[in-house]
């Protein structure tokens, strides 16, 4: 695998610095998926700003993270599913719904399951999903507008997804309890 560096504040290239900055003092650390794309301030800024939009969706915090582990975790991305556990805990996401999401495995709440499912077409049907999905999305109590707010946080994760396996990202510290060893083991 090519090596991608991981920056710190000190070595990211100049455009990147405020954005690593800025984590930093939100979260007390840098997340190693920023010091990997601080190689390229463009992919950082770009991921931050979806991060934020998708943050400002009428999706709650339970339910963006369940579109977002939900497809890290079909991406088989480890750093993601990391950081999203912890974020979906500290988002009050009950433990039974993170650890279904972990496992891949049914949701034991009816509409996340819904939107977990749609997710899942989403993502498996790279955005060609029927009606039919639509239909069990918005029966499930959500409305057709949040169907492309999906789609925002599945573009949101492939870019982060898509990174950390080119980069290699390995999970901060700050992230180990939330360790996730993959679909393969």
């Amino acid at each position: 695998m090519t090596d991608f560096p991981l920056h710190d504040i000190d070595s990211a290239p100049a455009a990147a610095k405020p954005k690593l900055e800025g984590a930093r003092k939100a979260m007390g650390f840098i997340p190693n998926i920023f010091a990997k794309m601080a190689e390229a301030p463009a992919v950082l800024e770009g991921y931050m700003a979806l991060s934020d939009i998708f943050d400002r969706t009428s999706l709650s915090p339970v339910e963006r993270e369940v579109v977002l582990l939900t497809t890290s975790v079909e991406h088989d991305c480890r750093f993601c599913v990391a950081a999203h556990s912890g974020r979906a805990r500290k988002a009050g996401m009950d433990d039974a719904v993170l650890e279904a999401l972990r496992a891949g495995e049914p949701l034991p709440d009816r509409r996340l399951q819904a939107l977990h499912a749609f997710t899942l077409a989403v993502v498996r049907q790279r955005g060609w999903v029927d009606d039919a999905a639509v239909e069990e999305l918005i029966e499930a109590g959500f409305e057709r507008g949040q169907a492309l707010e999906v789609v925002l946080g599945v573009s949101m994760k492939v870019l982060s997804n898509y990174t950390n396996h080119i980069a290699g990202t390995p999970v901060n510290a700050e992230l180990e309890p939330f360790k996730w060893e993959g679909k393969t083991g």
